[in-house]
């Protein structure tokens, strides 16, 4: 472009919602005049500063010109035209730049919506058939899609892009727990495009949208109708709008007709800060981020130095003065709508309108930035340190480059630049709708959304929000309460996964997010929401049967002790002798062995608790029944001897006695010995007894080994057996062959009975059975061989005589 003189500079293009009602007489609306306006100027005001500047662009002065779009997008190209064509703007500098403004034009600083935007960009490229720019840097066009630099590669943004917006609205209605919600949008790009994002990251956050309706204002009144019917029979308590001011102000006016129950709003940046929308108590409570509030010094001042006669210079300020004061100007050309002519007592200062409010500079500080950011493109093109060259040519390709590079700070302190898409860093205002105490509803800061953040960061909240306008307690928007303990959610059907049915789970498993079995070794609690550890049960010293079990074995040992100290002292007495001492002392010390062993079956079972056990077990009680065997045949042989001629005793005397309690007993070892190698018992959980406890318990590893062990024992007990029935009549006044064939009965019917009981005992009682059984046994062996010995040795020492035991028998026979 070339630059013909100092004053013929270059003029950027603001297009902006309907400011002026010359384009847009269908919406005479006081509110939607002044916002423009106000932004209008506020450009006014920033291409001032920027001449007046030493330090950007020196010797140089930015001119414009500002034409109305009436925020529609037929309207964007039709201004576009006149732009191209040379025809009246709604705002100029009136220099003599404008002559030479179609050949000078690097930016276009625009437009306030997205759909203009995009049909401005995609739909005609007025601009660039007419030489004239498309480089677009807007300040307030959210929609994501501009976002798409395939598409739109020279679109520029100071205000961040609804992906981000989205994206948060969406974490915020995942933080409060709402998972059944609304979504109305605008039936244009920017609802469209912002919606579409807002529910695909709801949906990623498991949130489910009951209904999803669009409207745009020029759509048929019954299609509003249908909408706010919608939202009146929505079970959602939460609706999510996307939707512009102007499409908003239209619903919420269908609704206040028939108002709903108490919703909570959550809002988009486009309507959250509107002042026009701020008036419906319907909104009371309403949740959502904004452009952040800022200060822009010199401009109150600049907005509110209008005169009279300044507002005669340009019809769009005419309009405003009357307007504002409802009288005509003096001076004026062409007719007014006012018949009352203004006297001069008017005050700008006076108004309490959107124009002269400061207080929520907003959207008004992204046209700041957007214009400061063309300036310093611009700067960066033909400025050298503080000189600059006005005969220096670049087109529209070199400002794109350096908007790309841009990074400053605005007189106001806020940091410009762009990423690779034209955005800029996302930084929101969290807005909340709150009650004043006259009773009106005002824009609360409660937080605030910076995407530069580290995630999980970005969220930094200030104060407490008002829910529905007054309450702090968060509103509840749920398909389906909660399950409770011990159940789990059913998806009903043919609607989404946040209605269900609360089913109960089965035994065994608790409800996290399903019914899910819990580990083998756990139990769920009573409410069936956690899992414990099972109690893991087995017989236990402290136990009570324990404790008893304990007692009689120790009570055993100490009374075989006892008997052994008898005998010991007696063991010169003729019953003492006459029944084997030596094989009385072996098969006391071997009962003594069979009580003790039964404690190794008490306590915690561990690796060599089980091994010693059984094998204690298994050869102690083998030694016993060895010994018993050799008194049956001794018993047998010593009759035997008493027949003419028969010297079988030699056969059987005491070498040959201990050499079978030897031998049976070595059998027994070798056997034990064979099974610990081969497949030994080991400490075992048994799960499967019980579900909600653990047994703990001795396998016996090898079951052949186990059922050997107790066969051999039983073989011995049967062969003891016999051969003790067999001797029971042998004349004698102490026949100890009956008393062994006593033992012996006893012995064998406890083992017989034992191993049903052993199968069918569960748990710890498998292990009572089995300790039962050896204390039994014992007992019996004990009590039929040694208790009538006994009695007699202590009560009747009359009858410890030889003569009193060999009756009629004849002395050889002892």
């Amino acid at each position: 472009m070339q630059i013909t003189s100092i004053l013929v500079s270059f003029v950027s293009v603001l297009w902006v919602t309907a400011f002026s009602t010359a384009g847009c007489k269908a919406n005479p609306d006081k509110m939607k005049f002044y916002l423009p306006l106000h932004l209008a100027r506020a450009l006014e005001f920033t291409i001032h500063e920027i001449n007046n500047s030493t330090e950007l662009l020196p010797g140089i002065t930015l001119g414009y010109q500002i034409y109305d779009s009436c925020s529609a997008e037929p309207m964007s190209v039709k201004v576009a035209f006149q732009f191209a064509n040379g025809l009246v703007s709604v705002f100029n500098d009136t220099n003599a730049c404008l002559k030479s403004a179609a050949a000078t034009v690097p930016a276009v600083v625009g437009e306030s919506s997205s759909s203009p935007s995009i049909a401005l960009d995609t739909n005609v490229s007025v601009l660039s058939l007419f030489a004239h720019s498309k480089l677009q840097v807007s300040h307030s066009a959210t929609c994501a899609c501009l976002s798409d630099k395939n598409q739109f590669p020279t679109f520029f943004r100071t205000v961040p892009s609804d992906h981000h917006q989205a994206a948060a609205l969406a974490r915020m209605v995942k933080y409060y727990g709402w998972t059944w919600i609304g979504a109305v949008r605008s039936d244009t790009d920017y609802g469209n495009y912002g919606m579409a994002a807002f529910l695909k990251a709801a949906q990623e956050e498991g949130i489910c949208v009951e209904y999803s309706e669009a409207y745009y204002r020029t759509q048929p009144r019954i299609k509003l109708e249908r909408v706010a019917n919608v939202i009146r029979r929505s079970t959602a308590r939460v609706i999510v709008a996307f939707i512009t001011a102007a499409d908003m102000k239209f619903l919420l006016e269908e609704l206040v007709q028939q108002p709903p129950p108490p919703l909570q709003w959550i809002a988009s940046e486009a309507w959250i800060i509107h002042p026009d929308i701020v008036r419906f108590n319907i909104c009371a409570g309403a949740v959502g981020f904004g452009v952040p509030r800022s200060v822009i010094p010199g401009l109150p001042e600049f907005l509110l130095d209008l005169s009279p006669a300044q507002a005669l210079k340009l019809p769009i300020l005419t309009e405003f003065w009357e307007r504002s004061f409802s009288c005509s100007l003096k001076g004026r050309t062409g007719s007014s709508e006012f018949m009352r002519e203004c006297d001069g007592s008017e005050d700008i200062r006076a108004l309490q309108n959107p124009y002269t409010d400061t207080s929520q500079l907003r959207n008004t500080n992204m046209v700041y930035k957007a214009t400061y950011a063309i300036a310093h493109a611009i700067h960066s093109v033909i400025c050298n340190h503080t000189q600059c060259d006005k005969t220096n040519k670049f087109s529209q390709w070199q400002i794109l480059n350096q908007l790309k590079r841009v990074n400053f700070t605005t007189k106001n302190g806020y940091q410009v630049n762009f990423d690779s898409n034209g955005d800029p860093v996302a930084v929101y205002e969290l807005i909340n709708w709150q009650f004043k105490k006259d009773g009106t509803l005002d824009f609360v800061p409660v937080g605030y959304y910076d995407s530069s953040k580290p995630r999980g960061q970005e969220f930094r909240m200030s104060s407490a929000i008002h829910w529905l306008g007054h309450q702090t307690e968060v509103p509840v928007s749920v398909c389906s309460e909660s399950c409770p303990p011990g159940t789990r959610k059913a998806v009903q059907k043919g609607r989404p996964v946040c209605c269900y049915d609360c089913i109960p789970c089965a035994e065994g498993e608790i409800n996290s997010l399903d019914c899910m079995h819990c580990p083998p070794d756990f139990w769920p609690n009573a409410n069936q929401d956690s899992c414990l550890p099972k109690p893991v049960e087995f017989l236990s010293w402290d136990d009570t049967l324990g404790i008893i079990l304990t007692v009689f074995s120790i009570t055993g040992a100490f009374m075989s002790v006892c008997v052994a100290s008898i005998f010991y002292k007696y063991r010169a007495s003729p019953i003492v002798r006459a029944n084997n001492s030596e094989l009385s002392f072996l098969l006391l010390f071997s009962l003594t062995l069979c009580f003790l062993c039964s404690l190794t079956f008490i306590g915690r079972p561990s690796e060599w608790s089980c091994m010693l056990r059984h094998t204690a077990f298994g050869i102690t009680f083998v030694l016993c029944i060895s010994c018993v065997l050799g008194k049956t045949i001794v018993v047998l042989m010593a009759f035997r001897a008493t027949l003419p001629g028969s010297n079988v005793m030699k056969w059987f005397g005491p070498p040959q006695q201990r050499l079978s309690v030897l031998t049976f007993t070595l059998k027994q070892a070798i056997i034990c010995v064979i099974w610990l190698k081969v497949s030994p018992p080991f400490p075992f959980k048994n799960l499967r007894l019980y579900k909600d406890k653990i047994i703990l318990e001795c396998n016996v590893g090898s079951s052949i080994g186990f059922w050997a062990v107790l066969g051999y024992i039983g073989l011995l007990a049967v062969l003891c057996f016999v051969l003790a029935f067999l001797a029971r009549k042998l004349p004698d006044n102490f026949n100890e062959a009956k008393f062994i064939t006593f033992s012996m009965l006893i012995f064998c019917a406890v083992w017989i009975t034992f191993i049903p009981a052993y199968v069918s005992s569960p748990g710890k009682f498998t292990v009572a059975v089995e300790i039962f059984a050896i204390l039994a046994s014992s007992f019996g062996l004990f009590i039929c061989i040694f208790a009538p010995k006994c009695f007699i040795i202590v009560f009747r020492p009359t009858k410890n005589t030889k003569k009193h035991l060999m009756g009629k028998v004849p002395s050889k026979a002892l």
